[in-house]
């Protein structure tokens, strides 16, 4: 599915876009007037943890639950918990931003990287090969089944040279091969009163 054919939450219709008409994440950094999708700004990042912000379209998220994109690791590792009716807990940081469920169903549809299982990141992501985003790294397929995920809250820390995220109390889980599947769902999702949505 083409990105354009992708129902888009109004907020993130706000966002500046890139030549190609992609819109671009909050903490997405500019350089030579150019986005740098496969990095994370971290003053943009920093604002969004301490305001609350979705590092989607940049708006306040409301107390409550919060979403992420996840790859297969993480995707297969919730699977199991969940299987086997254990409490999924990973204490492990990333420097992988929340945001609103429609934002987080959106990116993962129209991220060429989140979306498709075959696809490969063209530039490393910052903070890759230290721990915290092995995945992140330029060739690297996203592979296997990612998801959206809810968790009730989210926890975080600004240090110097980044801002890292941890999320507590697993509440939704909609794994994917290809996040086309979730286009149902964003659709359910965007038609909500937005009081309601997230929620």
């Amino acid at each position: 599915m083409r990105f354009e054919q992708v129902p888009m939450p109004d907020q993130v219709g706000e966002r500046p876009r890139d030549a190609r008409g992609y819109p671009v994440p909050a903490i997405t950094p500019w350089q030579d007037g150019q986005p740098q999708f496969a990095l994370t700004d971290h003053g943009r990042s920093a604002d969004c943890a301490l305001e609350r912000r979705c590092s989607v379209c940049g708006a306040v998220m409301p107390r409550g639950p919060v979403w992420r994109v996840v790859g297969p690791a993480e995707s297969a590792a919730m699977a199991a918990a969940l299987g086997s009716g254990h409490p999924y807990r990973n204490l492990a940081p990333t420097m992988e931003g929340p945001g609103h469920r429609a934002c987080m169903l959106y990116a993962s549809m129209v991220c060429p990287y989140l979306a498709r299982p075959n696809a490969r990141r063209r530039v490393s992501a910052e903070g890759a090969g230290e721990g915290l985003t092995a995945a992140a790294v330029r060739g690297a397929a996203r592979g296997g089944t990612g998801a959206v995920v809810g968790f009730g809250d989210y926890e975080y820390a600004v240090t110097e040279e980044r801002v890292l995220f941890r999320f507590l109390d697993l509440v939704e889980f909609l794994p994917h091969e290809s996040a086309d599947e979730h286009l149902a769902e964003l659709r359910a999702e965007l038609a909500r009163p937005a009081s309601d949505q997230g929620r």
